[in-house]
């Protein structure tokens, strides 16, 4: 494999038209991080303004032709998603088409439209670029198939359109395969996927908060082959309250902090790249001795009662957490429990904070560091590469994938045929041209066997249905804790044990707690340990503010607060000696009573997109 190159090596120079403005002149130049755009007719640009397309910002591209018979340019559409001017400005879609003019025939300028198209593709896919072979579509591999699962009643209730108005659009210009099937009720997710054919789907991707995935994920861990199942690459695109998972995945993509639709756009683009990162899995065993597992938090307190205690506040979307903290604050409780867990083995690579946490009397030589199948209904309200309507790029051109494309534009195999022929004044209109051999959002998707592909239709119900009792069902399957003794018995030496009444203690495994709420700043994804936090009593109301306040920047940890604690571990234990309480995993509440967990590394796989070239700005990691 040729070693990579540096981001400003140009892989592809050549000049292009400008489409719709007839005149202008464009040299476009192509890095493996950006397309350059610099303007040579009417007045040349000793430095380009706005002309640099970052990849980061682009979900796709296809090539187009047009309907004109005298005309014999063929033009490549690139999609981007660029953010707004302002330093807060959102993400707005924008189609840049070029026009490839420089030989006399159709043929020769499709080629090179389509050469330029497949380069694009292929860094935005992670495939290397031959040093000096000849580009050609060949070079993709075949679309992706994805799962999508919807829950209609994510967050505020808005996942559906937001799916409908901005995921499939943007899956469809990427050039990915899918199926869409809406979710009806809890645990819907968890039997679906205990009874797919894991081998039709390349990805599962869930549109909704972390609650779907949870379910997603221990469906899958419940399966008879789960060594199998669980290596299924999982996606996460955020239309729920919380979304702690996707503001983690936007980390460590490269992007700004973001929240609501930015957050989704941004999840969504790096989606459409491709890419994947070991997930490390959290086996968390109940007091009843039922297991489930866990890619992001158990929490028990403070943070748990404000996650439960808000359900009925859902409408409200994120606010819920705000409003939930408010109330929280005001009727502050303690809970007396017994802490134990096992001392990550490494030492901490991390830059110390300034001030040094306070530690447990047990804690002194602590070194935290930062490492048979079940009959099921058939799948239905499924969408197969569902054909949208996309916004326009011009008002004489529509993007590949609508079914209604707009007078001047239509697809090639497969896209109905316009209403109208062109008529007007101006360039010619433009029809798509694939560049896979199946165009990227052909209709025309092989069934697969437990999907029926009907239109999906919203519930009769606008209210989701109302939760089980102890929501998050247990899994007999799935690797042995080899770490964790049977709970109630003794725990091992090496353990550290503690005994205090607490505000709160979250045991987390990413770095984020919510979008906006960064927990354990110098969490990966794979770092194989469990990130334990707690809060002792004593604490005052405007101390506890303040570092949730901090933690919106991950510097909680810098404020010396001397009822903060944290350790780096491996495995838990928690005893509950209050007699009433919550408890929640991954923000799903479960049954009241002592439990243990033990980090299970890289045993999942996340959907991830390629890592962002600068990290975020350093922050203040735990003393040690």
């Amino acid at each position: 494999m040729a070693p990579p190159l540096a981001a400003s090596t140009p892989l592809l120079h050549g000049e292009f038209g400008s489409y719709p403005a007839c005149g202008r002149r464009l040299a476009l130049t192509l890095t493996s991080q950006a397309l350059h755009i610099q303007r040579l007719r009417p007045k040349p640009e000793a430095r380009p303004r706005g002309g640099l397309v970052s990849l980061a910002e682009v979900s796709g591209c296809c090539t187009l032709q047009s309907r004109s018979p005298s005309d014999s340019a063929a033009y490549l559409c690139i999609y981007t998603y660029p953010q707004g001017r302002r330093r807060r400005g959102g993400r707005r879609r924008a189609a840049r088409i070029f026009q490839a003019d420089g030989a006399t025939t159709y043929e020769e300028n499709h080629a090179e439209a389509q050469r330029w198209a497949t380069a694009l593709m292929c860094l935005l896919r992670g495939v290397p670029l031959p040093g000096d072979g000849e580009i050609t579509p060949e070079l993709l591999p075949r679309k992706p198939r994805l799962l999508l699962l919807v829950n209609p009643f994510g967050g505020r209730g808005l996942a559906w359109q937001l799916c409908r108005d901005h995921v499939l659009p943007m899956i469809s210009e990427a050039g990915l395969s899918f199926n869409l099937i809406q979710t009806e009720r809890q645990n819907h997710a968890r039997e679906l996927v205990q009874g797919l054919n894991l081998s039709e789907w390349d990805s599962i991707v869930t549109v909704s908060g972390d609650g779907l995935l949870y379910e997603v994920l221990n469906g899958l861990l419940d399966r008879p082959d789960w060594e199998e199942a669980v290596k299924m690459p999982l996606g996460i695109l955020p239309c729920g309250s919380g979304n702690a998972l996707a503001g983690a995945v936007n980390q460590f993509g490269g992007f700004e902090p973001a929240l609501g639709l930015d957050l989704l756009l941004n999840c969504s683009l790096l989606l459409c790249r491709g890419g994947s990162h070991p997930l490390d899995l959290l086996s968390v065993t109940l007091a009843s001795g039922s297991r489930c597992f866990s890619f992001l938090s158990v929490a028990w307190g403070f943070v748990s009662d404000v996650d439960i205690q808000t359900e009925r506040f859902r409408a409200l979307g994120s606010a819920r957490f705000t409003l939930g903290t408010v109330l929280g604050l005001a009727t502050l409780h303690t809970y007396r429990g017994r802490l134990s867990y096992l001392p990550a083995a490494v030492e901490s690579a991390l830059p110390a904070s300034a001030h040094g946490l306070p530690r447990a009397k047990s804690e002194l030589t602590l070194a935290p560091a930062p490492v048979p199948p079940v009959a099921h209904s058939p799948l239905h309200r499924s969408v197969s590469d569902l054909p949208l309507p996309l916004p326009q790029p011009h008002p004489a051109l529509t993007s590949p994938g609508s079914p209604e494309p707009l007078p001047m534009l239509s697809l090639n195999g497969g896209g109905p045929e316009l209403a109208e022929d062109w008529g007007g004044a101006g360039d010619a209109p433009l029809s798509p041209d694939p560049l896979l051999p199946s165009p990227p959002s052909s209709p025309k998707a092989a069934p697969l066997s437990p999907i029926t592909e009907v239109p999906p239709e919203m519930p009769a119900s606008s209210k989701p249905p109302p939760p089980t009792p102890g929501g998050a069902e247990g899994s007999t399957r799935g690797p042995p804790d080899h770490l964790l003794p049977p709970l109630g018995t003794p725990l091992p030496s090496d353990w550290v044990t503690m005994e205090e009444d607490f505000v709160l203690m979250l045991a987390i495994s990413p770095s984020h707690l919510s979008a906006d709420m960064v927990a354990a700043p110098h969490a990966r994804f794979d770092d194989g340990l469990v990130h334990l936090c707690w809060v002792r009593s004593g604490i005052s109301r405007a101390a506890l503010l303040r570092i949730f306040l901090a933690m919106e920047r991950g510097n909680h940890f810098s404020l010396g607060c001397p009822h903060l604690g944290y350790a780096a571990v491996r495995a838990f234990r928690l005893e509950p000696l209050t007699p009433r309480g919550m408890l929640t995993v991954d923000g799903e509440q479960v049954e009241y009573g002592p439990l243990q967990a033990q980090m299970h590394p890289g045993l999942g796989t996340l959907l991830t997109g390629p890592p962002g070239r600068a990290g975020p700005e350093p922050r203040a990691g735990p003393g040690s």
